[in-house]
């Protein structure tokens, strides 16, 4: 009954939009469109694609660490304690004046290359020539947008799986409605006929009576469906990422024709490359080798170019850095920088095992993938024609239902049957509907599987 419960899922959205004016909320989708509609507002693939925005801002980030890289750098300094020179006795001469006395005694003289106060500003630049590790992330950019795209793409294919279930359960409901309506109309004539034969002495009240039980069981059973139906259409919102408020129309039709359109046929022109979980999968890998690279690559050195330039003053006044009083002169510089990795204690000979290994282990995944993809290809594929197979039967089987309640009723009413009979052809009958509703949306399950396993959803 649970499953039933689930399965059944259309009248009441349909029945609210035709009770009166459509407003400005109600949508009325194709299965297309709901699909369209919940890869656009679903949370899941809302975020889905704001991880490729964040791909995208980090693959900035590492475009940036190529571009120059300009910095400009300003500083006030007070030498609180300046050094002193120290000059040693009978030192003479030290600043090239000839006339000077020689010293008399071991001599400390403050001040003699720093004032009290000193300044600078400037600008700094640096460009990275050459880091492996850098032109490795550089490369590694377009793949991993287009690995954050694949995998989007997985999302959406089951977001869409999904929303297609449960919209075929609902469209499917229709049916079910239909059936049980059919036997509350079956149950009402044949309770209509029992009165009168009745009211001229044919029958019991204890066969009316019957007649009413079943008649509010049913009647029951349908207000059960109702509230599914009900409950499923706002199940289906929440995938679809639309507002409880909105009206949802299902404007699709499904028939046992169109179940098996196509499908089979499918077959022969399936391949792995088709499946967005496997595309996304060699993306990975290739997503591996640049990792090995990029530590391979760390071995290489690293060339760099900077400059500097600079305006400096001393003075032993602060204010006169401020009022145009100190002298100022340019100072500069340009380098070019090598970094040779040497010796790391085997760090780096120990990153490139780990990312090998952790390459066989997605190469390792690639293979299972392959053979659960063929398993779930092989499946859906035998479980598609025995759900065929089992809804066209269910479906004889109920019409040839149908038949024994028309024969049994008609022999009641000439006199040679009995309510009894009667009864256990309408309780088959319901059994053999039931069965068929139930494999008709196996039916339904089956394809949607089938598709989605050869990729073709």
């Amino acid at each position: 009954m649970q499953k039933i419960r689930l399965m059944i899922m259309a009248t009441v959205g349909l029945m609210m939009a035709g009770s009166g004016k459509a407003q400005d909320s109600t949508h009325y989708f194709t299965l297309q469109q709901a699909l369209e509609y919940g890869q656009q507002h679903n949370v899941q693939a809302k975020n889905a694609l704001l991880d490729i925005n964040l791909q995208q801002q980090v693959n900035r980030e590492v475009t940036g660490t190529a571009y120059p890289q300009i910095n400009g750098r300003a500083g006030v300094t007070d030498n609180l304690k300046l050094p002193k020179l120290f000059f040693p006795k009978g030192m003479d001469n030290f600043f090239g004046d000839k006339d000077a006395p020689p010293l008399a005694e071991d001599t400390y003289i403050p001040n003699l290359f720093s004032a009290p106060w000193s300044g600078m500003a400037g600008v700094s630049l640096s460009q990275l020539l050459f880091d492996g590790q850098v032109f490795t992330g550089l490369q590694a950019r377009k793949t991993l947008i287009d690995y954050k795209k694949k995998a989007s793409e997985v999302t959406f294919e089951q977001i869409r799986l999904n929303i297609a279930k449960i919209y075929y359960q609902l469209v499917l409901s229709k049916t079910q409605i239909a059936l049980i309506d059919s036997n509350i109309a079956l149950v009402q004539k044949n309770r209509n006929d029992t009165k009168i034969m009745y009211d001229n002495g044919f029958a019991e009240k204890l066969d009316i009576d019957k007649l009413d039980v079943q008649l509010a069981n049913l009647g029951s059973q349908k207000n059960q469906v109702l509230n599914s139906v009900s409950n499923g259409y706002l199940g289906l919102k929440v995938l679809m990422g639309m507002p409880m408020k909105d009206q949802l129309v299902l404007t699709d039709a499904l028939t046992d024709e169109q179940l098996k359109e196509g499908v089979i046929e499918a077959v022969s022109e399936s391949d792995y490359s088709q499946r967005k979980d496997f595309q996304a999968a060699l993306l990975g890998e290739k997503l591996g080798k640049l990792d090995l690279q990029r530590y391979q690559y760390s071995k290489i050195p690293s060339v760099g170019l900077s400059g500097s330039w600079d305006y400096m003053t001393q003075t032993n006044k602060m204010t006169k850095m401020f009022n145009g009083t100190a002298e100022w002169y340019p100072v500069s510089s340009i380098s070019l920088n090598i970094n040779i990795p040497i010796f790391n204690g085997f760090a780096t000979n120990a990153r490139i095992a780990q990312a090998k290994i952790k390459l066989q282990q997605t190469q390792n995944q690639i293979e299972a993938l392959k053979l659960s993809i063929n398993q779930e290809r092989e499946s859906s594929v035998n479980t598609f024609k025995s759900a065929i197979t089992d809804m066209d039967y269910q479906k004889q089987n109920m019409k040839l239902a149908e038949n024994v309640y028309q024969q049994t009723k008609k022999k009641y009413e000439m006199g040679t049957g009995s309510q009894i009979e009667i009864d256990n052809a309408r309780v088959q009958l319901q059994s053999a509907q039931t069965n068929y509703y139930n494999a008709l949306y196996n039916a339904v399950v089956a394809k949607v599987d089938f598709l989605k396993a050869i990729g073709k959803f």
